[in-house]
């Protein structure tokens, strides 16, 4: 698998744990020596690890939370660091995404999330998530 695809398939991981509801996938997700941030939308950013898995044991616990499916996925590779920027849609609406991966013990993981509201839907939308895990969302 090529440093791009393994980057395609963390972030996919990454989206697969939300999709799941699964908190141990999501933990899994994220770095566990490197220091790590996330920014929600209109939240405040929380940069402590324990915070940032808090607050996704919190979104993934509720029953309001909405699906969330991937697209847009772009990715731009520095080194041992990885930068991906996508589109979250729900419900009709969609985010814009940076989600910051590097390698630890051999593998990509997130060490950065941040979503926001853009004010105009993407011109088009690519479905591109299972481009490196043949189908990993199903």
């Amino acid at each position: 698998m090529s440093q791009r695809e393994a980057v395609l398939f963390a972030n996919e991981a990454f989206y697969c744990a939300f999709a799941n509801r699964d908190l141990d996938a999501m933990d899994d997700a994220w770095a566990h020596d490197a220091p790590v941030s996330c920014i929600h939308p209109g939240w405040h950013p929380l940069t402590c690890r324990e915070d940032v898995i808090d607050t996704w044991k919190s979104i993934l616990t509720n029953p309001e939370t909405p699906d969330i499916v991937c697209v847009n996925v772009d990715v731009h590779l520095h080194d041992a660091m990885a930068i991906v920027t996508c589109h979250e849609e729900m419900d009709g609406q969609y985010l814009s995404v940076t989600n910051v991966l590097v390698q630890e013990h051999g593998r990509w993981v997130m060490v950065h999330h941040q979503a926001g509201p853009v004010a105009t839907p993407p011109e088009e939308v690519e479905d591109n998530a299972g481009d490196a895990t043949s189908g990993i969302m199903n």
